[in-house]
């Protein structure tokens, strides 16, 4: 019987602003996270991921790999970043070509268990709970369901 390769959760390779503030256990590695941005337990934020000044990133939260979040963001609890759209109807496994990168403006809130597609999200979106969002957002306002499109505008 062969033994498995275990990898623990911890912090490895992560570039910090001043100030920041994570919560353990989390799984951080090669990403960055600017100034005074607080990180809840039981996040996991891979590498290349960056994170904004003065954000709030809440407990089971997952950031993966091309996604870059603003400044003054708030990622609620549970929300799920996703890189791989299927192409293929399969996962790309390690084929990164078919994968897409999500860009999050300044002044977003994203509420918890909100999935996010790679998308561009403008700043000063709000994204309801439990929204899937599937298409670039290019419009402040609040944007809620499945798909995720525009239910209120905001001033």
């Amino acid at each position: 019987m062969g033994k498995p390769e275990i990898k623990l959760a911890g912090i490895a390779d992560v570039k910090f602003g001043e100030g920041v503030k994570v919560t353990g256990p989390s799984n951080l590695y090669g990403c960055e996270i600017g100034d005074d941005t607080r990180i809840g337990p039981f996040v996991e934020i891979q590498k290349g991921a960056t994170i904004g000044k003065r954000c709030k990133v809440q407990s089971h939260a997952f950031v993966c790999e091309l996604v870059t979040i603003g400044d003054d963001c708030f990622i609620s609890h549970g929300v799920m970043f996703v890189n791989d759209k299927f192409v293929k109807g399969r996962p790309a496994g390690g084929d990164k070509s078919l994968w897409g990168a999500t860009k999050i403006g300044d002044r977003v809130s994203i509420g918890s268990n909100a999935t996010i597609l790679p998308v561009t999200i403008c700043g000063g979106a709000v994204i309801g709970a439990g929204a899937v969002v599937t298409k670039d957002i290019t419009k402040p306002g609040v944007y809620a369901g499945n798909p995720a499109r525009r239910i209120k505008d905001l001033p």
